[in-house]
């Protein structure tokens, strides 16, 4: 079913106006330019198409590796966590939230997503689209809110595992307050080492 999703979201993202709408949509809540939104739209339009028909069934394949003796084997599994939360950033508030979201869902994972309270207008839109494409209504849910109320839903609700991109601060919080049943791809505002060439652009 996802990978029959993934192709018609991908090809509806990549149709001209779908994809200046959602630069627009990335441009006028975080401050990119619109050729650097215009570039995520099309990062992730390239993404779904990618993934269309069999790639998602074969994402949930297993391994066979034989033993060095007779008879010795080891098998690898793939199977669903369940219910699961994602925590996405707002710097790139459709990239990154849609590549992880829909490789949860292509496991067939529930998810509960939040994204940043300054760009979630972005993925509210994106999952509008996957309705269209034939998403069912029930495997998202989305919530509007700040970091505390997500927090105290991560630390209510039977999550078996959440997905966090965002500072370390937070990833530290959350890695203890889950007792580790999570996934962190954390930053923080770091130095940048800018080359001889800025001088020149200014």
């Amino acid at each position: 079913m996802y990978g029959e999703i993934c192709h018609a979201a991908g090809h509806e993202m990549a149709k001209p106006e779908v994809h200046d709408f959602f630069a627009k949509c990335i441009s006028r809540v975080m401050p990119k330019s619109y050729f650097q939104a215009w570039f995520e739209v099309k990062v992730t339009a390239d993404f779904l198409k990618n993934w269309g028909g069999d790639n998602p069934r074969f994402n949930a394949g297993g391994s066979h590796v034989p033993g060095d003796h007779l008879g010795q084997e080891s098998r690898g599994y793939r199977w669903p966590f369940g219910p699961v939360a994602m925590v996405a950033p707002f710097n790139f508030p459709l990239e990154i939230p849609v590549l992880q979201l829909m490789g949860a869902l292509m496991m067939g994972n529930r998810v509960t997503m939040k994204c940043s309270e300054k760009t979630s207008m972005v993925m509210e839109q994106y999952l509008r689209m996957l309705h269209h494409c034939g998403m069912p209504l029930t495997d998202v849910d989305l919530i509007h809110c700040e970091g505390q109320a997500m927090g105290a839903l991560i630390d209510s609700a039977p999550f078996r595992v959440t997905q966090f991109t965002g500072s370390s601060r937070v990833a530290e919080h959350l890695a203890v307050a889950t007792a580790g049943k999570i996934r962190i791809e954390d930053a923080g505002f770091d130095w940048k080492i800018l080359g001889p060439d800025v001088g020149d652009e200014e």
